[in-house]
């Protein structure tokens, strides 16, 4: 399956589940697609986030602090999927998964309504039970393509992807970035010698600048270590500053496609 990207670019916001509280995580959710998020991952909370820097791990740990689990989650999913048909992904490691059971999952994750999920650390080449389960329920299998990936990898990834692609536009942790790399475009073009799916750009888009740049070569811009900390400064009003950030931050790709369409129509 494809999600939909209907805007150019599109945006994928990432959200740590459970920080502050589960019920903040829904408002947020539910504010950051109002404000134009076409997908939101819902990231599960983990105790050793390894590819995440340190603003991810501190709401990791503020979310388990709460108590936040994967069924959690799965329930906040089913929740916000009543109010919207924007794009909901899980993102989590794979050890909470197979805790609760691959099969398990998918009928939970089918059940609540989500479109798919991301295993930050799950190879694709240790993947064949979990795609199993994944496709029995229609539910789209999405995977990192990092730069450090050899095209034979890369091919692959884009074999059993389903939903998107996520490339990885730098090596690395996440957090935001001054500058967009400047291998993110080339990365993009490797994907895409192996796949039509779309393409989400990740790992450190922070402005407005970046976020439009990125809509010159890919379907989507993944942004999260910005909103999360965006959270985590704003104690009381979150949602309200997600919004208002998500807002700010695709000002300027609205502006080029209002030009682009002025000079379509004239």
């Amino acid at each position: 399956m494809a999600l939909s990207f209907a805007k150019h670019p599109s945006l994928v916001a990432y959200v740590t589940c459970g920080d502050p509280d589960l019920a903040t995580t829904r408002e947020i959710v539910l504010a950051a697609i109002g404000a134009g998020a076409e997908v939101v991952e819902l990231g599960v909370p983990f105790s050793d986030p390894l590819a995440d820097g340190p603003v991810i791990q501190r709401a990791s740990e503020r979310a388990l602090r709460r108590g936040t689990a994967l069924a959690d989650v799965l329930q906040l999913a089913k929740e916000v999927r009543k109010q919207s048909q924007a794009g909901l992904i899980i993102f989590s490691y794979l050890n909470p998964i197979l805790r609760m059971g691959l099969a398990k999952f998918a009928a939970v994750a089918q059940d609540a309504g989500v479109d798919g999920a991301l295993i930050t650390d799950l190879p694709v080449e240790e993947g064949d039970t979990y795609l199993a389960e994944m496709r029995k329920r229609n539910l789209a299998t999405i995977f990192l393509a990092a730069p450090t990936s050899p095209d034979d990898r890369l091919k692959q990834i884009a074999q059993v992807s389903t939903g998107f692609v996520y490339a990885v536009s730098r090596t690395g942790v996440t957090g935001a970035r001054k500058q967009l790399p400047d291998d993110a475009r080339d990365m993009v073009r490797r994907v895409r010698k192996y796949t039509k799916l779309p393409v989400a750009v990740g790992f450190g888009i922070s402005t407005p600048e970046q976020f439009a740049a990125v809509g010159e070569f890919a379907e989507a811009a993944v942004v999260g270590s910005a909103i999360v900390e965006t959270i985590e400064r704003n104690h009381g009003k979150e949602a309200e500053a997600v919004a208002e950030f998500i807002r700010e931050l695709t000002v300027v790709s609205r502006r080029s496609s209002a030009r682009t369409d002025l000079r379509k129509s004239r």
